[in-house]
């Protein structure tokens, strides 16, 4: 995949906000703006939680653009719990408006569009599920058509934080002839270290099948987990669904009894994406770019899960690397994933 665009637009694109212009230029420059675009969501119609099926994506794009140039459209997925409607409600103030507008200013135009996959849970790790409905499906096929019917990509790219870096591996290994990039800012990875913990709190060994089924109850009247509880019900919903025979229904880790189910587990495992990449050589094409970063001081260890995958890619001869910033967990996003769209849009030797 051949880009374009000049290298030392790139390259000052992924500066730190503050260092990349003179000083008082950004000022200057007009500010970016927000489109809102209103999609119809058939594809979450009859999701088995009730979830709302119309959504708005918000688009970041240059102020000044000629109509109908493509251009790289970022398909940014948000870390669990987040949406397009916390990037709405900050409009021109976002910093992601400013990282669209420095790339521009600087020679490097791109658009960034920030979807909703949120769940009743709080997020949907961007899988096709019974339990939840076909976010996959939403994302690669409705998101991108309506986006780009509006403004026409150049190159498409799959990036995301947390959670959302997550979906953008799983996406991108699943659907490698729609995105050509992916960017993967500390993606959940390596279950076995980093959510093992997670699942054996005891709040959550607590649980039982009976309070599973009231909790997948109708929305109205259903009971309210609460924190890890939540968390661990929402990544049941994406990674063990009972099946299409029972739509909204999942498998739990534990039995009536308390009893930790390794069968149950092993389905999480199956949708790791460091076991995924290991067990197979063509996860990614030859062709996509890989950007991986993991911060330092990352909470969730997801920096050393993220080297894992790396470590795994990079002796195949992908085109992958791995950037460890100083910081924690969700520390200079935006700065981040500025420096990860400068390495896949950058030219091809």
């Amino acid at each position: 995949m051949r880009f374009s665009t000049p290298l030392g637009a790139l390259l000052l694109c992924a500066a730190p906000l503050h260092m990349a212009a003179p000083a008082g230029a950004l000022a200057r420059s007009p500010a970016a703006r927000i489109e809102v675009l209103e999609v119809a969501g058939r594809t979450l119609r009859g999701n088995p939680l009730g979830d709302p099926v119309a959504r708005r994506v918000a688009l970041f794009l240059p102020a000044e653009t000629p109509p109908g140039a493509p251009l790289p459209v970022v398909y940014y997925l948000p870390g669990y719990g987040g949406s397009s409607e916390d990037f709405i409600a900050q409009g021109e103030r976002s910093p992601f408006a400013a990282v669209v507008q420095q790339c521009a200013s600087e020679g490097a135009p791109l658009l960034i569009a920030v979807p909703d996959a949120r769940n009743r849970w709080g997020g949907s790790q961007y899988l096709n599920s019974p339990a939840q409905g076909s976010y996959a499906d939403y994302i690669a096929e409705e998101i991108v058509a309506a986006v780009e019917a509006a403004h026409p990509a150049s190159t498409r790219i799959i990036a995301g934080h947390s959670s959302g870096g997550y979906g953008a591996l799983m996406l991108g290994m699943a659907r490698q002839k729609v995105f050509g990039a992916v960017v993967a800012l500390s993606p959940d990875g390596d279950f076995e270290v980093t959510h093992r913990g997670l699942v054996e709190q005891p709040e959550v060994r607590r649980v039982t099948p009976r309070d599973i089924d009231a909790f997948f109850g109708p929305a109205k009247t259903a009971p309210r987990p609460q924190g890890a509880v939540e968390l661990v019900l929402g990544l049941s919903a994406a990674y063990t669904p009972a099946g299409a025979s029972q739509p909204g229904r999942i498998q739990w880790l534990y039995d009536a009894a308390g009893k930790w189910q390794p069968q149950v587990w092993q389905r999480w495992l199956d949708l790791d994406p460091l076991l995924i990449v290991r067990g197979k050589k063509d996860a990614f094409s030859p062709a996509q770019r890989i950007y991986l970063d993991g911060s330092a001081q990352d909470e969730w260890g997801f920096n050393l899960s993220t080297r894992k995958i790396y470590d795994v890619l990079q002796p195949r001869g992908a085109h992958v690397t791995f950037h460890e910033p100083p910081g924690h967990h969700s520390d200079r996003i935006p700065e981040r994933l500025a420096r990860g769209l400068s390495w896949v849009l950058k030219p091809t030797p």
